[in-house]
């Protein structure tokens, strides 16, 4: 009896094969992210904060604290640009389903800015105000 539902060539991959082919399209997710304007604008942040992140935290944890919000910006970024090329490939037309699937990976955006933001601000407070 035929397969009724045959394995994908890519899952068949393993070892260093595997992780070969994975490095190679995680490359092209961000070349494609870098097609993004908004992907961009807070890469070229990301690459002026992270190395800041290391004269700013006063230990190991204040500098991975600082840099991991940095990089959940630029995750959630990419999530979000995923979402709507997915919706995007559904269809041109206006649905209430595609409308709010964008406007929540929007929203996790502005959170997770919200929330290197925040974390910035306390550690540039604590280490210019706070003494």
């Amino acid at each position: 009896m035929p397969d009724l539902h045959p394995t994908h060539p890519h899952k068949q991959r393993t070892g260093l094969n595997r992780l070969w082919h994975a490095s190679g399209y995680s490359l092209a997710g961000l070349r494609a992210g870098w097609g993004e304007k908004a992907f961009r604008q807070e890469a070229c942040l990301a690459a002026v904060l992270l190395p800041l992140s290391f004269w700013l935290g006063n230990s190991w944890l204040e500098t991975a604290l600082l840099a991991a919000t940095v990089v959940l910006v630029l995750i959630t970024e990419l999530l979000n640009s995923g979402i709507e090329a997915a919706i995007d490939r559904i269809g041109p037309e206006l649905h209430d389903l595609s409308k709010r699937a964008k406007d929540m990976g929007s929203a996790a955006v502005l959170l997770s800015l919200l929330l290197c933001g925040a974390v910035w601000a306390a550690a540039l407070y604590q280490r210019f105000f706070h003494g």
